[in-house]
């Protein structure tokens, strides 16, 4: 167990009386640091080596103090003799160590001047042997005790991610896959958390596969297995015999290491990947962000984008303040002063419940938890603002990971959610800890997140957490247009909208807003979603709210208009979102926020009324209609080939055909796509509508080319598609005016206007565009 902060400074006295009047005669590193460790509670025995012996530049010996690797260099010097030459010393020897080993701080002492050098921060921390009580905590990075900033993009959290990525394929490729992997990897995951943030000792993990382990890998696996065993076996119920470096690790529980898997096997290169991993900090990367891209990595077609798809923390807040949070915090600011109140208010904030029914990785439930648990951080400091001791610090929490609730419906990331509950929550116990000088660890786990793995949408909500329990629905339901969504997906949305005329043409976000709406008919349940803005402009508007709105009575309370989806990853997908907040109840509390620029940061304005387009103005719906409300040319798709490309022909492509098939060229016409017409290039068509049978018996290459879009139409999926395999010389659209304006359907967001073109009837103009046809 760790020493409080207060036990670690009553110890920081007692050494200071001992060695104070020490003389340089007297002084001998060895059992100064000795003792020096023993002020944190840290064995000696797990601090590397004493006398360590190193390489220097000029290829002499030297010899470190003290090297705990990976941690901390000490360099040790006489009473009165130059640190800055020590510090300078110490610097040279690190040239002669291996990566991996080389230390985040080096601390240089005379026994009676102490130098403290962070290495990462670039800072330096001075002061004398008897003041060593006052500045305990500049040592609390080797006890893990450390508040960590976290960068939304922060290059640790991507190269943590890409490490587990090596050891996931190693695994994979020796035939260890699907639920044992993935089980197995968010075991090892858990591992390098919890030896880098005090749920273990610090380097536990990694000092037990160093020395218990075999370089070449044999026994790797077998030594996991039992150290799964040990982590899932209370301390009373362990063999008495037990290995002592096992016996060290603390029971979990939490049904984490319960479930008995295969034994996997190890080789030289996968220990290495696997110590890889151990050398990073992992106190720096954040649970929130790091999930996602652990999930992706396990993709290896997401792998490439890393972090492209994981909700930035942005995004979250600015779905969770406005729902919530500003509330909760306006609350607390208006009775902090009032002992009285603030119990209830504590009390309130520990009953909430949060369901988050698209959860992934958990990214909302874990950003959503640290900030109540921040909240709750500030309710006890005023609760405890004379000062007076907390005698158990575990007495006046009451916060704990199993409000959350989540559905996923992929298992590995639902696994992913509830141990990274685990982590942000053990990550606030030390926050706490630090604030009150008590060392408090949830351990063994007792609760946790119940993170259901499930199809959101065929899933009864109430099974998981009632609704006259719950507070609030949040999350990021998947965005999958509808012309892109499987048969099975649009089945569910036709069923959840009871097949009300047109649900088939809704994105599959649409589900999880009705499901949400039904879910909360008659309480006060409040619910926010971040969904692309599809759902606000456009046919599927009216289709989705009128049942919003009239069948089950929602109010629209906040909303934020289109916004761009963004974080800091490369190849970051181009996504523009609204976040529409919403109840089964009305509110005189109604804000719209609002973007100038949809890539920067928004503004918010009070309205009366939010509709469906978020706007405030009254609930209106707009139904779609086929033509214009005034007197202007109507606009219509251009043609879609629907033939696997085998109708398409590039300028290398037209001349080896042509070399081939030299009658086909009169119906070789130049085809106008939005890629083409924008950047200037050459694509041409087949375009085969005045093609006598007679003449195409006549030419082989396009009956070869007739065959393969036969048989691309025969087997889709789609009916609508394969009715067409009856004439596959044809584009599925045949529209030839003599004249018409070409309008791209796509350009570029960076374009002050869209580019328009006119064109005759010698060119085709492709689905990619909009065609005015005959337009002047």
């Amino acid at each position: 167990m760790a020493l409080s902060w207060n036990e670690i400074k009553d110890r920081a006295l007692n050494f200071s009386k001992e060695w104070a009047d020490t003389s340089n005669e007297e002084a001998d590193a060895k059992p100064f640091l000795v003792e020096f460790f023993n002020v944190f509670g840290i064995s000696s025995k797990r601090v590397s080596t004493f006398e360590h012996r190193v390489k220097k530049l000029d290829d002499k010996d030297g010899y470190i103090d003290l090297l705990w690797k990976g941690t901390i260099l000490i360099e040790m010097k006489s009473r009165g003799k130059n640190l800055d030459k020590a510090y300078q010393q110490a610097k040279e020897y690190t040239h002669g160590l291996k990566q991996h080993e080389l230390p985040k701080y080096i601390l240089i002492s005379d026994f009676e001047n102490f130098r403290l050098y962070d290495l990462e921060e670039d800072k330096t921390v001075e002061f004398k042997l008897n003041d060593l009580v006052n500045n305990v905590q500049h040592f609390g990075y080797i006890l893990g005790y450390q508040k960590k900033v976290y960068k939304e993009q922060d290059p640790a959290n991507i190269k943590a991610a890409e490490l587990m990525g090596k050891l996931h394929d190693r695994l994979e490729e020796i035939g260890y896959t699907g639920h044992p992997l993935e089980v197995y990897l968010v075991r090892i995951l858990f591992l390098l958390f919890a030896e880098d943030t005090t749920i273990f000792n610090k380097q536990q993990f990694q000092e037990y596969l160093e020395q218990r382990t075999a370089e070449d890998g044999s026994d790797l696996a077998s030594k996991l297995q039992e150290l799964f065993q040990v982590l899932n076996t209370a301390k009373e119920n362990r063999f008495k015999n037990l290995d002592e470096q096992l016996a060290d690790f603390p029971y979990v529980n939490g049904k984490l290491f319960e479930e008995n898997l295969p034994t996997a096997s190890f080789d030289s290169k996968m220990r290495q990947a696997l110590l890889d991993c151990c050398y990073i900090d992992w106190s720096k990367i954040s649970p929130a962000i790091f999930g996602s891209m652990f999930q992706s990595v396990m993709n290896p077609k997401e792998r490439r984008n890393l972090g492209a798809h994981y909700t930035s923390e942005t995004n979250i807040l600015k779905l969770i303040k406005p729902l919530f949070l500003d509330d909760l915090w306006k609350e607390f600011e208006s009775i902090k002063d009032n002992k009285n109140k603030l119990p209830e208010f504590h009390k309130k904030l520990s009953t909430l419940k949060f369901l988050d029914p698209a959860c992934g990785c958990g990214n909302f439930l874990v950003i959503t938890y640290r900030e109540l648990r921040l909240l709750e951080l500030e309710i006890l400091r005023a609760l405890n603002k004379s000062g007076q001791r907390v005698i158990d610090v575990s007495d006046i929490i009451w916060l704990d990971v199993d409000m959350m609730y989540g559905i996923e419906y992929e298992e590995f990331p639902a696994r992913i959610a509830e141990v990274a509950m685990w982590l942000i929550d053990h990550q606030m116990n030390m926050q706490i800890s630090n604030e009150f000088g008590q060392y408090f660890v949830r351990l063994p786990l007792k609760k946790s997140a119940k993170i259901v793995h499930g199809n959101a949408l065929q899933t009864d909500w109430e099974n998981i957490v009632s609704k006259n329990e719950l507070s609030f629905i949040i999350g990021n339901p998947p965005f999958i247009g509808s012309k892109i969504m499987k048969q099975s997906q649009r089945d569910q949305i036709v069923k959840q909208f009871e097949n009300a005329d047109s649900s088939g043409v809704l994105d599959y976000v649409t589900g999880w807003y009705v499901k949400a709406a039904k879910f909360i008919q008659g309480t006060k349940i409040k619910v926010a979603f971040v969904s692309t803005n599809s759902i606000v402009q456009g046919e599927q508007t009216s289709i989705l709210w009128e049942q919003m709105l009239n069948k089950y009575k929602i109010k629209i309370h906040f909303a934020h208009r289109t916004f761009k989806w963004r974080n800091e990853a490369k190849g970051n997908a181009a996504v523009h979102c609204v976040i529409v907040g919403f109840a089964n109840y009305d509110t005189n509390n109604k804000s719209i926020f609002e973007y100038e620029d949809i890539k920067g940061e928004a503004h918010e304005i009070k309205v009366k009324n939010i509709n469906p387009f978020l706007v405030d103005a009254k609930d209106i719906l707009i139904t779609k209609r086929t033509n214009p409300l005034c007197n202007v040319p109507k606009m219509s798709f251009g043609n879609m080939p629907l033939d696997g490309g085998h109708l398409l022909l590039s300028d290398e492509d037209k001349t080896e055909f042509l070399q081939k098939e030299p009658k086909a060229e009169k119906y070789i016409l130049p085809l106008i796509s939005a890629y083409e017409f924008l950047n200037g290039k050459k694509r041409w068509c087949l375009w085969l509508v005045d093609a006598e049978p007679n003449e195409l018996k006549q030419m082989p290459e396009i009956l070869k080319r007739a065959d393969l879009v036969k048989k691309f139409r025969l087997d889709s999926v789609a009916p609508s598609t394969q009715k067409f395999a009856t004439a596959p010389t044809l584009f599925r659209d045949r529209n030839r005016p003599e004249t018409f304006i070409v309008v791209p359907r796509v350009s570029s967001e960076n374009r002050p206007y869209i580019p328009f073109g006119f064109f005759d009837k010698n060119s085709i103009v492709s689905d990619t565009c909009m065609s005015i046809p005959n337009g002047n």
